[in-house]
């Protein structure tokens, strides 16, 4: 069985959808961010400020390493994890690749005034946004077999929507 791997900018539902989906597949949720904190003994705002992006970097490519091991697992990765491409090969080679999208306004509603949101921090969080899906949509488009906007939708229906679309079941499911 296949990984099903949840990708895409912050704020788009990675950690809550995948939860949500991997239980009701009856699969394992993993979560890379999750494994980079408990790696790391302390949070991403953290480890960005302590020891930069670069060691955070790192670290995301150990936890996407691990989390590929788990077959058949629901993996969440963090908004950059696929910008690497070493990270998106591994990730491609463990299972499906659904990119979960939302406009600026959505995604700007759930990460709120950011504070644990390195990447937005000390500046204007609108122009971050904007300029970081700018940057990273090539990345994003190259790597995704499913794309599934979660704006203005329930974690459950867009649950519902990758299982129809990612996880159904019958014969000739190529993503099983």
């Amino acid at each position: 069985m296949r990984a099903i791997v949840l990708m895409g900018f912050m704020g788009t539902g990675k950690s809550e959808v995948g939860r949500r989906l991997a239980q009701r597949l009856g699969r394992a949720f993993v979560d890379t961010d999750a494994l980079i904190v408990e790696r790391a003994g302390k949070s991403v705002p953290a480890i960005f400020a302590e020891d930069g992006e670069m060691r955070f970097r790192t670290l995301e490519a150990e936890a996407v390493a691990e989390a590929t091991r788990r077959r058949g697992a629901v993996i969440a990765v963090g908004g950059g994890a696929v910008v690497d491409p070493a990270n998106a090969g591994r990730l491609r080679a463990a299972g499906v690749m659904v990119h979960l999208t939302a406009d600026p306004d959505t995604i700007l509603a759930r990460v709120g005034d950011a504070p644990d949101r390195p990447l937005l921090a000390g500046g204007d969080p609108r122009e971050a946004v904007t300029r970081l899906l700018a940057e990273r949509e090539a990345a994003y488009t190259a790597a995704a077999d499913v794309t599934v906007d979660t704006s203005a939708r329930t974690v459950d229906e867009v649950v519902d929507e990758i299982r129809r679309t990612v996880a159904g079941q019958g014969p000739g499911n190529r993503w099983k």
